[in-house]
């Protein structure tokens, strides 16, 4: 019995995590990535510690399609610095700060359900 959920063809379904990088839709990233529905991004970001509203930039462009955005903060979970999230709120996204295997899988399920979401996931060995 197949249980992958149905996803509309052209969107980001990562389908591998590790090694320094990401299997998206069909594509290998090397390094951290933004996942947008439609497209990803290359993210220049190696650790949750001193992550700046500036690293969401992208993110904070494309709200208009956000609500949730996804943190895949590594090997654990890490909290995200209250002025970072208070500007993404300020933005109308929600920020889920979690580890990137579970970012990962999240990331397929609110795909699938056609959710106005973006993952920000930084790459684990």
């Amino acid at each position: 019995m197949n249980i992958t959920p149905p996803v509309p063809r052209g969107r980001q379904v990562i389908r591998r995590y590790g090694g320094g990088g990401f299997f998206i839709a069909e594509r290998r990233y090397t390094g951290s990535v933004l996942v947008f529905r439609e497209r990803v991004l290359s993210w220049l970001v190696s650790g949750v510690d001193a992550l700046s509203v500036d690293d969401f930039a992208d993110v904070r462009k494309a709200s208009d399609n956000v609500d949730i955005l996804l943190i895949g903060c590594g090997f654990g979970t890490a909290g995200i610095a209250d002025r970072v999230r208070a500007r993404l709120r300020s933005d109308g996204i929600v920020v889920e700060p979690m580890d990137t295997g579970a970012a990962c899988r999240t990331w397929n399920v609110l795909l699938s359900e056609g959710r106005r979401a973006a993952a920000a996931l930084i790459a684990i060995e």
